[in-house]
């Protein structure tokens, strides 16, 4: 069943019409914004619409690439929490005195989380953009030289 949804899932990608680039840009955004998503409650979500229009991806592209993010995003969870530990200074704390303190350590590593979310979903996405650049352009020519092959097969 969940090799069936990868396969759609990549397929989906492979055919989402635009440049290639913008396709694979609108992928990266996408994974990118998901590696923060979960501390925030969803609103890092709101954040595709505006990286797209900025970055000219294609948002199709963007919402394929954030449910797969979903995926890969819990073995990476123990990784944002490290490197935002790295970032966020030595004894950081959030301390709300109107909050119970499990409440207040539940804030500050939701705030380690979405540091380290935010570094390594780039990092990330970098890593991912220019070999899903180079499948999008191998299928493209494949699918153009099918297609050629097709109409001389007919009109012969």
């Amino acid at each position: 069943m969940m090799k069936r949804w990868f396969k759609y899932q990549a397929l989906k990608l492979v055919r989402t019409k635009g440049e290639v680039t913008a396709v694979a840009r609108g992928f990266c955004i996408g994974l990118a914004i998901e590696m923060f998503t979960l501390p925030t409650a969803g609103l890092a979500f709101f954040l595709i619409f505006p990286s797209v229009a900025v970055l000219r991806g294609r948002l199709a592209s963007a919402f394929i690439g954030f449910v797969l993010g979903k995926v890969v995003y819990l073995p990476f969870a123990v990784l944002n929490e490290r490197v935002g530990h790295w970032l966020l200074p030595e004894h950081f704390a959030v301390h709300f005195h109107m909050l119970p303190d499990w409440l207040n350590q539940l804030l500050t590593i939701n705030l380690y989380l979405i540091a380290g979310g935010i570094v390594d979903g780039c990092i990330l996405a970098m890593m991912v953009y220019f070999p899903l650049k180079k499948v999008l352009l191998w299928v493209q020519k494949h699918r153009r030289d099918n297609r050629r092959r097709a109409a001389h097969v007919i009109a012969d």
